[in-house]
C-alpha cells in the first residue's frame, strides 16, 4: 500500500483437530478473501494446519506427513497471491519435532521458523513431545524446495524497504528474553506471533497488555493469531482472541469467542522513522537469514483510527491530560518564580485564550507557593483594535481570580511612536500592528522592574509553528509556560480549568472560549466587534496542528500529511482547502524559524515542542523548497 501502510490481518479459522486436508481448505478459503481484500500480510494460529490440542497424536507420522501434504497444498494455491501467509505445523527436523511456522507467498515456500520457549507447565504440555527451536538458521527440504530453518529470519518486501517481518510463537512472547527482541534490533519493524493462548478469567487483558507492551518497546507492529474454534475443549477452550498492535496502540482485536478476523494498516515507514529518531536500533543482525518478498503495490485505503486532534485524547483520558498538564505547567513556573526570588508575576491579559490559560496556570503557581494572588499583577492594554467584549473579559477575569488588576492605555504612547518615526497612523500595516505588540511588551517589561517580577509569557505552541507573534513583542518574556501547548489544547485546558472552578470565573471563561481568536491590532469594524480573525489570516489552527504533530512528531512527508488530512477531515474540508494551508504551513514555519531560534525558556508538557535548545534544531535560512515543490505536484 501506499505512504507505507501494510494491511495485516490475524485469523481464527474454524479448524479440526488433527485433520489437515479440512484445515488446509479453511485456510486457503482465508487466504483467497485476504487476498481480494487487499491484504499483504496474512497470521493464522499457532499448528493450525494439524490443531494445538493433538496431544500425542503429533507421534503419529501419519498426522506429520498429512500437514507437510497440506502445507504443499496450500502454497501452490498461493501462487498469484502476493500475500505473505504464516501458517503453524509440526515438522520434523534431524530426528526431532519441532513447532513451526511456516512462511508462503505466490507459490513459493521461504522458510520455516520453529518456537524457540515451549512451555511446560505438565507433563501434557509441548516439551512432552517438542524440541525447542535453534538460534541461527539452517537450511532444510520442504515442499520440494530447499528453505531457511531456524529462529533468526527475517522477510524482507522488495516493493517496501520498510516492511521487514519476523516471527515468534506464542510463548517466546511471554518469557522475559522474547525472540522478538533480537528480531527488532536485526530490523524487522513487524513481528507476527501465531498463538494458541488458551482463554482464563483475565488474560485477555494480560495478554493485550503483553502486546502494547512489547510494540512499544519495540516500535513495531505485532500481528497476533490466535486458535479459536474447533481446538479441542478436553481441558481447556481456545477463544480465538486476535490483536495487531503498533508502537504500543492497540489498532484492532476481535472479542474472545467472537470469530471474528481482525484487520488493520501499520505503518512501517512511521516506525523506522521513530527507530531513526532514537538511534537505539542497529542495521541488520549478523547471523539472519533474509529472505525475500514481493507485495501487491495497491492505492492505500485505510481503516484505521485518524484523529483530526492528535495533540487532544478524549473521553475521560482528556480530562486526566488536562490535570496533568495545568500541574505541570504550575509546578514549572512556581520553581522559576521561587528560584528568581521573584516578588510578582506580571502577565498581559488579552481577553484571548493563551492570556487566560497562562493566568489560570499563574494562579495555581502561587497556591504552590502560598504566595497571595494579589502578587500575580495582571495588566491589560487595550489598544486600536480592543472592543468591550475582549476588555471586559479581562477585567473580569482578573477580578475573579483575585490578582492586582492595572489597565495601561496604549493608544497615545504608540501615537507618540508613530510620530518619533514618522509613521502614518492611517496605514494600518505591519508596522501599525507590531508597534501596538512591542509596546505591550515594553509596557510588562517594566511593570516586572517597578515590582520586582517576572513576566509570565502567553504564547503557545501553533503561534510559534507559523510565528503569528511579533518579534520582540509578545514573542518574548521571562518564562513562557504555554511555549508547547498547542491552539487545539489550550481551548480544552482553559474549558477544564473553568468548569473546575466554576463561579464567575467559569461564566467569564466561557465567555472567551466563545470569542474569536484575534490579536486585536486593527481597529474593530463598525459595529465594534473583532475585525482581525486571526484564522481567516493564517488557516484554521486545527489543521494547522495536524499539519505540525505530522511534520515535526512523525516526519512525514508532505503527500502522506496531506493524505491523512484528506482521510481525518474527509466531511469538514475539501481538498483544495487543504492543500492551500498546507503551503501556507510550510512556508510560514520555514521562514519564522528565526523567532523559534530566540524563545524565553518554557515547560515541555507534551512530545511536540520547539525549543532550540534541547527539541527543534533548525537552521533560520533553511528553505522550504523541497517541500512546497512536493505539494504543489498535487492536484487542488
Amino acid at each position: 500500500m501506499e505512504y507505507g501502510f501494510i494491511k495485516a490481518r490475524a485469523v481464527s479459522p474454524e479448524l479440526r483437530v488433527a485433520d489437515p486436508f479440512f484445515n488446509c481448505e479453511a485456510i486457503a478459503k482465508e487466504t483467497e478473501r485476504a487476498a481480494r481484500d487487499g491484504v499483504q500480510l496474512l497470521v493464522f494460529p499457532e499448528l493450525s494446519l494439524s490443531g494445538y490440542t493433538c496431544g500425542d497424536l503429533f507421534l503419529q507420522d501419519a498426522l506429520l506427513c498429512g500437514c507437510l501434504k497440506a502445507l504443499s497444498s496450500l502454497v501452490e494455491r498461493s501462487a498469484g497471491i502476493r500475500t505473505l501467509c504464516f501458517v503453524g505445523l509440526p515438522f520434523v527436523y534431524g530426528g526431532r519435532l519441532y513447532n513451526c511456522a511456516a512462511a508462503y507467498s505466490d507459490g513459493k515456500l521461504l522458510a520455516l521458523v520453529p518456537k524457540r520457549n515451549l512451555p511446560n507447565y505438565n507433563e501434557f504440555y509441548e516439551k512432552r513431545h517438542f524440541t525447542e527451536g535453534m538460534r541461527g538458521v539452517v537450511y532444510t527440504e520442504a515442499c520440494g524446495a530447499t528453505v531457511p530453518f531456524g529462529t533468526d529470519v527475517l522477510f524482507c518486501d522488495d516493493n517496501e524497504s520498510a516492511f521487514c517481518v519476523a516471527c515468534e510463537i506464542c510463548e517466546d512472547l511471554w518469557v522475559p528474553q522474547s525472540p522478538s527482541v533480537a528480531h527488532a534490533l536485526a530490523g524487522a519493524t513487524v513481528i507476527v506471533n501465531l498463538s494458541a493462548s488458551n482463554e482464563l478469567v483475565g488474560k485477555s487483558d494480560y495478554r493485550r497488555l503483553l502486546l502494547q507492551s512489547q510494540s512499544a518497546k519495540l516500535v513495531c507492529g505485532y500481528v497476533y493469531a490466535d486458535a479459536g474454534i474447533g481446538e479441542s475443549t478436553t481441558d481447556m477452550v481456545f477463544a480465538g482472541h486476535n490483536l495487531i498492535a503498533e508502537n504500543g496502540v492497540i489498532l484492532r482485536e476481535s472479542a474472545p469467542f467472537s470469530g471474528k478476523y481482525v484487520d488493520a494498516e501499520i505503518d512501517v515507514r512511521m516506525l523506522e522513522s521513530e527507530r531513526r529518531r532514537m538511534n537505539a536500533f542497529p542495521t541488520r543482525g549478523e547471523g539472519y537469514a533474509v529472505v525475500r518478498f514481493s507485495t501487491e503495490v495497491a492505492p492505500c485505503t485505510l481503516t484505521r483510527e485518524v484523529g483530526r486532534f492528535p495533540f487532544v485524547p478524549e473521553g475521560t483520558e482528556l480530562t486526566e491530560r488536562c490535570e496533568t498538564i495545568l500541574s505541570m505547567q504550575a509546578q514549572a513556573l512556581a520553581a522559576r518564580i521561587s528560584r528568581a526570588k521573584a516578588k510578582t508575576a506580571v502577565i498581559g491579559i488579552s481577553g484571548g485564550l493563551d492570556s487566560a490559560l497562562a493566568f489560570l496556570v499563574t494562579a495555581r503557581a502561587f497556591d504552590l507557593l502560598g504566595k497571595d494572588r494579589k502578587e500575580i499583577v495582571a495588566v491589560t492594554m487595550p489598544g486600536f483594535g480592543t472592543t468591550s467584549k475582549t476588555k471586559n473579559h479581562s477585567l473580569g477575569l482578573m477580578r475573579s481570580m483575585g490578582a492586582t488588576a492595572k489597565t495601561v492605555g496604549i493608544s497615545q504612547s504608540v501615537l507618540r511612536h508613530f510620530e518619533d518615526i514618522g509613521h502614518d497612523p492611517a496605514v494600518t500595516d505591519v508596522t501599525y500592528e507590531n508597534a501596538q505588540a512591542r509596546t505591550r511588551t515594553l509596557v510588562l517589561m517594566d511593570v516586572a522592574n517597578q515590582t520586582g517580577g517576572l513576566v509570565v509569557g502567553t504564547g503557545d505552541l501553533s503561534e510559534l509553528a507559523l510565528g503569528w507573534c511579533t518579534y520582540n513583542g509578545d514573542h518574548m518574556s521571562m518564562y513562557a509556560v504555554n511555549s508547547s501547548v498547542p491552539k487545539t489544547l489550550v481551548k480544552s485546558l482553559v474549558s477544564y480549568e473553568a468548569r473546575r472552578l466554576g463561579g464567575e470565573a467559569e461564566r467569564i471563561l466561557e465567555g472567551i472560549l466563545s470569542t474569536e481568536i484575534s490579536p486585536e491590532l486593527l481597529p474593530p469594524d463598525a459595529a465594534g466587534n473583532i475585525a482581525q480573525k486571526t484564522e481567516d489570516l493564517v488557516g484554521p489552527y486545527e489543521l494547522h496542528d495536524f499539519y505540525l504533530y505530522y511534520c515535526v512528531r512523525r516526519s512525514f512527508p508532505p503527500k502522506k500529511i496531506l493524505f491523512l488530512a484528506e482521510y481525518a477531515f474527509k466531511d469538514r474540508y475539501p481538498r483544495a482547502t487543504l492543500v492551500k494551508w498546507l503551503k501556507n504551513f510550510y512556508r510560514r514555519f520555514f521562514a519564522q524559524q528565526f523567532k523559534r531560534s530566540c524563545i524565553p525558556d518554557g515547560v515541555k508538557v507534551g512530545s511536540v515542542s520547539l525549543s532550540p535548545r534541547a527539541d527543534w534544531r533548525m537552521p533560520s535560512d533553511a528553505t522550504a523548497a523541497l517541500w512546497l515543490e512536493e505539494i504543489e505536484k498535487e492536484p487542488g
